[in-house]
């Protein structure tokens, strides 16, 4: 059996990490990629999940600076890379 990839950064260091939130996170960041900044009703549209999913999501990796939101309301949120970052520090 084949195991799943999920997203490098869709792992938390602070939380635990279950299957539904690392299936969710992995999609948020795969649409996040292929966008600049968008809001969490483009994020949801995007990635088929729920409005407050995707704000619960967007929010535990804002906790760990994967994300950050610009702006003022509708925030726009925005990868910021520092999860890449840390991945290149364990090599």
């Amino acid at each position: 059996m084949q195991r799943k990839k999920y997203h490098p950064d869709a792992y938390l260091e602070r939380k635990r990490n279950v299957i539904r939130g690392l299936k969710a996170r992995t999609k948020i960041l795969e649409v996040m990629g292929r966008a600049n900044a968008l809001t969490i009703k483009e994020v949801s549209g995007l990635a088929v999940l729920s409005y407050s999913t995707s704000r619960h999501h967007l929010r535990l990796l804002e906790d760990e600076q994967i994300v950050k939101r610009k702006g003022k309301r509708p925030y726009k949120w925005k990868i910021t890379g520092k999860g890449q970052k840390r991945l290149n520090q364990l090599s």
